[in-house]
Order: C-alpha cells, then structure tokens, then sequence
C-alpha cells in the first residue's frame, strides 16, 4: 500500500530533526525517516558527549563553500541566538567553553531529547531502520520504496549528511541522490580532522605522543591558533583540525610552537645572563620539556646557551616559530567531524533550500557544499538550512 505524506525527510541527524519540527508546525504530515536504529547519533557523540550545539560568534566567516554567499541567507533567518532561546526553553544548562563554544552541561541527550520532543508536538511520524530502496519522480510527487513500504509525497527532503565517521552510520546516499538526479557533486575530502606524516617527521611526532601545546598553525593567510596536540600518526587539537579543512595535498603548513613569545629574544637575553645554563633548560621554560629536548636533539644542538652561536639560535627560533612540513594525509572520514565539499550550492535555492531543477526536491546540512569551522558551527548550520527548508517544503 503507497502511504502519502505532505513531506518525507530522510536523516534524522541535526538537520532532518530542526526541518521536520519546523515543517510539522506549518501543519504538514511530516515522515522522519533513518537508517539506522538511533537518532541524532552525531549529537549524542559531539563535543565528547555534550554537544557543542552552537557558537555564541558563529557568522558568515566561520564557514567554506565554494559559493561563499550561499549560507547568509539561512544564517539570518534562523541564528545561534534563535537555538539558544529553543534550548532555554527546555530548562536545558548549558556553559561557554572558550571562543563561544556552546556545550551542554549534563549530556548531549539533552538536546537529542528536546528535538524529539518538539518532533512529538507536531505529530512527525520517525521511522527508524529504513533503507531506501529507490527515489523516482513523476507528476504526481516522489515516489520511494523503503524496506518497510512504499511512500510519495510533495516534498523530500535530503538531510543524510556526508560520509565522515561511518562507524555511526554515514554513507554517500544524498551524494548519490544528487548524481541520480543530475546535481553536480564538488570534490569531498575529509575536514576537521588530524593531519598525518611520514619518515622523519613522523618519528618526530611519535616521540612526543601526548604532548599537547598552544600553536598557531597557517595555509598562506589563513591561520588558527589553539591547542596542537602530537599524536602516534601526527598532530590534531583544534589548530590541526581548524587548517586541516584549508589543506590541499602536497601543500605545506607552517606552525609557530610559541605564538607567545619571541624565542629569538629571549635566548639572545639569557645566553648574556646565564651562560652557563643549557640551551635544552632554557627551552623548558617555555616549552613541554619533551618538546624542548626534542627540538635540541633534532638539530643536534644541546649545550650550554654560551656556546651556542648567533647562527645555531637562529636554527631553533626558526624551527619553533616557523616549523614547515608537508603532511602525507589525514586520518580519512574515520575520524573526521565533517565532509569537505557537498552538493554544488548552485544547484539550490539558498533562500528555500529547493533544488532548482527538481521542484519539491530539498538538500539541507552536510550534504550540500557548506562546512563550517570547528566550534558548533557545523550544528548550526544543520539547525538554519533545517529551519529555512522546514518553512518552504
């Protein structure tokens, strides 16, 4: 039997979640439809289990497309501010991290629970573990087998995300609803994710597992400082994985250890003063001391600062200021937050979420080529491309 709703959404993550609510209160039967066996698992696993829902600054610069006006006009009509005040609602406690990153205090289920619960107000029928079987389209709506039935409706809406940790169920069904459809896919990479090296750098990096560091880590002019930490593989923290969706392979990037402070200076100052004092303890005064002895023993520089020359102190300044290397790769969508790329922006109306070939044919978060930086700004953009196709579908 072909059971009719005025809109289906497929992926019940951030996205599907904001469109149904927002579509169930223009009065629209609503079908909810996932894959898998649980809701929002990309909430429930963020910001270690308590959902960097949003950025108190998130803004038009803290996202990449390679139409760079396509996500202003979702970010107007629904911002950080109107989410916040949702979750207000809900009595849900929540605390400002660092640089406007928004976590709830008890759990990532919190939010989870309240989107469900404003999905039950509207009457949004979920359907859990259902695969879709086949899309088609004729004059009368869209037409889509399912493993549990049959459905058409008016509208469908696109809201499967991309394909960065699969392990929760991330696959490239939206991308191949684009394709099927004859939308145009720009190149998908993984972003947000740590960055990967081989040979001596690598040795290096291994050496230091665990070390954790304040950097400033740049790709030509774009550039973030936070907190780099050294892996078995490489480096990650939040500077590794802000560039790393700036990084094309075969590029180098260019780290400074001590953002801080001029070393050059410095060292100059106490090889006048303390002479005697070893250029590995100086070192430790600003830097991890694993990193210090490190840097000394790579450059085969580790003896007492008087002895060292204008031309050696020159070396370990430009090592911890200017650090360049080129890394092999990434960790891949295993471990990335979030796909590069997407559905082309073309394609669709930025201000209806619509696809401009396919009337009725939606595509909202992560699937469409928008990626936001780190920090809540890839929820809220799944919240306002959600909210805009909700109140046009």
């Amino acid at each position: 039997m072909l059971v009719e709703y005025d809109v289906i959404v497929i992926g019940a993550g951030a996205a599907g979640l904001m469109c149904s609510i927002e579509a169930g209160k223009r009065g629209k039967n609503v079908l909810l439809i996932e894959h898998t066996s649980k809701i929002a698992e990309k909430i429930r696993i963020s910001g270690g289990g308590r959902c960097n829902f949003t950025n108190l600054y998130s803004d038009n610069n803290n996202f990449i497309s390679t139409n760079r006006h396509f996500f202003k006009s979702a970010l107007v009509k629904y911002n950080q501010n109107d989410f916040i005040n949702l979750v207000k609602k809900y009595d849900i406690e929540f605390y400002e991290k660092k640089l406007g990153q928004l976590f709830c205090k008890n759990s990532a289920k919190d939010i989870i629970d309240m989107l469900i619960s404003e999905c039950n107000k509207q009457q949004v029928i979920i359907q859990l573990d259902t695969s879709i079987k086949k899309i088609t389209k004729n004059d009368e709506g869209y037409f889509i087998k399912t493993n549990i039935g049959d459905f058409v409706s008016k509208s469908v809406v696109i809201a499967s995300g991309g394909l960065s940790i699969p392990k929760i169920g991330a696959t490239d069904f939206g991308y191949n609803i684009a394709k099927q459809f004859n939308l145009n896919v720009t190149n998908l990479s993984p972003a947000l994710v740590p960055l990967t090296f081989k040979d001596d750098i690598l040795e290096f990096c291994k050496s230091l597992a665990g070390v954790s560091i304040n950097a400033s880590v740049s790709i030509n002019k774009t550039k973030f400082e936070e907190g780099l930490v050294f892996t078995h593989r490489g480096i990650s923290g939040p500077s590794i994985l802000q560039i790393s969706s700036y990084w094309k392979e075969g590029k180098s990037i260019s780290i400074n250890l001590l953002p801080e402070h001029h070393i050059d200076i410095i060292l100059r100052d106490r090889r006048n003063k303390s002479p005697k004092k070893n250029i590995n303890n100086i070192l430790s005064d600003f830097l991890p001391s694993r990193l210090a002895l490190a840097i000394c023993n790579k450059l085969q520089i580790n003896k007492k600062i008087g002895e060292i020359s204008n031309d050696a102190l020159f070396q370990i300044s430009d090592f911890i200021h200017n650090w360049t290397i080129i890394p092999n790769g990434t960790e891949g969508y295993k471990t990335a937050e979030v796909t590069l790329g997407g559905i082309d922006t073309d394609e669709i109306s930025s201000s209806t979420m619509e696809c401009k070939k396919h009337p009725g044919l939606y595509f909202i978060g992560e699937v469409l080529d928008v990626t936001g930086h780190l920090g809540g700004h890839n929820f809220q953009w799944a919240w306002s491309s959600g909210f805009v196709a909700g109140q046009n579908v």
